[in-house]
């Protein structure tokens, strides 16, 4: 038995030295390279493991034990996810060339990629041109104004909606009620018509737009395992549904892009053109000083990013905005008399009087600090070698910059876990994307450029609900019972519709 088991271990003896020697050659060689700390991984999945399905949660709990700049094996893709307002720095802005593309996602692939997206496109005369058309042509601040008649409209009849309920005293789902506020505006401005009675209900409207984000956000394992990660999306099901999701949406911009070139009203002004006209007029009649002629899939590319952010994200804000008020009575207390004693008996707050609503906007930057919509900011990728808090970051790295979990450092924010918009009155951070603290809209030169347009429809909006209405919570329930919870998605909503009971606020006591 001895004899015959000498030949198997001297045959197995310099397999089982190769193999150590490989890992402690592999080992070397990671210490050489000076990655970021991370923690260990498993052999193929790396540590997709250790991502829960709110991955930006996952890795702000890895990054309080490893530090702010972390270094992950997610399947096949090198990552690197920097969770501190100065390693967001040096990705924005002191390292952007540098890593200034954005990988090739197959999880969103069908979503974006097929478009030609100018927001995964690296700097160059493309980008610089449309992006250049979206913030002059597009997202202007005259042309933020020109709709503001569109949300003072879509707020007001919101409003109104909710008067019903107040009158016979049921609860309200604002959270539906929020949502087709901001499509309708979202359409109206892009598109020059509300869904309201264009026969897509409310129920069918949310579940596309959700699906849309969630598949957006959603795990691919193409994404992370290039040569046969496509058959695991397959047996899952994921590629089905973000096919038809695809479908779904491309079938709803090219009807809303013929409808305008097919229209047969030739005397809208210039003054009065939705988003849709402008890019249609580009279309048909380049400017000789553009270097890019817009395609129909570049103008399918901008309806998508307008439309999902437009949408989805202003939503996510105004709800998480109401429930954390709803939680804590004294902040809803003291912005209600904020903006009664202002706007007084007019019945209305309108867009002239947000500017003098300087709690409001506390309020408002307390929630893109605690519930930023975007959790994770639109992953990079590295396109030579650099660094990171003198951690080396090479070529091929996806690099991903946690905003949620910026917006928990106790570092920069005292008792982060609270809400307290006081935190900001003496504090010069603001959101427009020049701080690294606070970077909701991203920052940097692929930040957000349609701020201005979220925002104000944001603050006209809380500012009408605080004025109108009185606030309480369903009978049975108490403000601490609402629940927080978030849902997944690229944009990570609040998991449970927010139901309160409206009272409708008497303007002559």
């Amino acid at each position: 038995m001895e004899l015959s088991s000498s030949p198997l271990l001297l045959l197995f003896l310099p397999i089982l030295v190769l193999l150590v020697l490989v890992k402690w050659k592999r080992h070397q060689m990671i210490r050489k390279l000076n990655l970021p700390p991370g923690p260990p991984g498993l052999p193929i999945i790396g540590n997709l493991h250790q991502l829960g399905p709110l991955a930006h949660q996952s890795l702000y709990h890895i990054s309080k034990k490893y530090g702010p700049v972390i270094f992950l094996k997610l399947g096949r893709v090198p990552t690197v996810v920097v969770s501190s307002a100065d390693s967001a720095k040096q990705v924005l802005k002191t390292h952007d060339l540098e890593c200034c593309s954005r990988p090739p996602l197959a999880g969103t692939g069908r979503l974006s990629y097929e478009y030609l997206d100018v927001a995964f496109t690296p700097y160059g005369d493309y980008w610089r041109e449309m992006r250049k058309f979206c913030v002059l042509e597009l997202l202007s601040l005259k042309r933020v104004q020109s709709f503001r008649f569109i949300r003072e409209e879509e707020v007001e009849f919101m409003i109104n909606s909710i008067s019903e309920y107040s009158a016979t005293g049921q609860q309200v789902d604002l959270s539906e009620k929020i949502l087709s506020l901001t499509a309708d505006v979202t359409c109206r401005a892009a598109f020059g018509k509300s869904f309201r009675g264009g026969g897509l209900d409310n129920d069918r409207f949310q579940n596309i737009v959700h699906e849309a984000v969630e598949m957006l956000g959603s795990f691919s394992a193409a994404d992370f395992f290039p040569y046969f990660g496509w058959i695991v999306d397959r047996i899952s099901g994921l590629y089905k549904r973000r096919e038809r999701c695809f479908r779904d949406l491309d079938a709803f911009y090219h009807k809303l892009i013929h409808d305008h070139l097919n229209s047969t009203s030739n005397t809208k002004k210039l003054k009065d053109y939705d988003i849709l006209d402008i890019m249609l007029e580009f279309h048909k009649n380049p400017n000789d000083s553009n270097s890019i002629q817009l395609t129909e899939n570049h103008i399918k590319a901008m309806l998508m990013d307008i439309f999902l952010a437009g949408v989805d994200t202003g939503e996510i804000t105004m709800v998480f905005a109401m429930a954390e008020l709803a939680k804590n009575p004294r902040i809803m207390k003291k912005a209600q008399e904020e903006v009664r004693n202002l706007v007084g008996n007019k019945g209305k707050v309108s867009e002239a009087d947000i500017e003098k609503l300087s709690y409001l906007k506390l309020i408002v930057k307390e929630t893109f600090r605690l519930h930023p919509p975007s959790v994770l900011l639109l992953p990079r990728e590295a396109m030579s070698k650099f660094q990171i808090n003198g951690y080396d970051v090479y070529p091929g790295t996806r690099i991903q910059v946690n905003v949620w979990g910026i917006g928990r450092d106790p570092t920069i924010w005292q008792n982060p876990e609270e809400f307290i918009p006081e935190r900001f009155e003496e504090s010069p951070i603001d959101y427009k994307g020049q701080h690294f603290e606070l970077l909701p809209f991203g920052g940097g030169r692929r930040g957000c450029p349609a701020i201005m347009m979220g925002v104000s429809v944001v603050e006209l909006a809380l500012a009408n609900l605080l004025y109108c209405f009185d606030w309480k919570v369903p009978d049975g329930m108490k403000e601490e019972d609402i629940s927080m919870e978030e849902g997944p998605g690229l944009s990570v909503y609040k998991k449970e519709p927010l139901k309160l009971v409206p009272i409708r606020y008497n303007m002559s006591s």
